[in-house]
């Protein structure tokens, strides 16, 4: 073997692990958490015994949190991040890298949701707490006025 293909070899060894703990460094830097509830209300119209009026009356609905998955998005490009599914109880807890982000709803514009979307900022160490809230009911309001 040629001494300088030698050299080459152990420069090219040298340089993918001074690679590889540049990466493992990266990847270690310390994450933040995003943690919450996810509240879903009913929009539907009650009516009551007198039938000549209607009234709306946000009801909380007993709603199966894993209809309803969050979406993480990076604020600037809009991309999704991650996706979460509640617990039983509707709560939340994720962790993240350090950034700014948007919590949303998957699927609010097809299905009809009221959902408002939540800017948050991520900090290494800490937990930021975002409370979600979804009214349903909308899609059915939009069918019955076009009868």
């Amino acid at each position: 073997m040629f001494p300088s293909l030698k050299y080459l070899t152990a420069g090219c060894i040298v340089l993918i692990l001074v690679g590889l703990v540049g990466i493992a460094s990266i990847s270690a830097a310390p994450q933040g958490f995003l943690e919450g509830h996810l509240k879903i209300v009913s929009g539907r119209s009650v009516q009551p015994d007198d039938e000549n009026t209607a009234i709306e009356t946000p009801t909380m609905a007993a709603g199966n949190y894993v209809d309803y998955p969050l979406i993480v998005l990076t604020q600037r490009e809009r991309r999704e991040v991650t996706r979460i599914i509640t617990d039983k109880g509707g709560n939340y807890r994720v962790a993240l890298a350090p950034g700014d982000y948007v919590l949303d709803v998957e699927g609010r514009v097809a299905r009809r949701l009221h959902v408002r979307a939540q800017p948050f900022t991520i900090v290494p160490n800490e937990t930021v707490h975002v409370d979600m809230t979804i009214t349903t009911g909308f899609a059915d309001e939009a069918s019955t006025r076009q009868e």
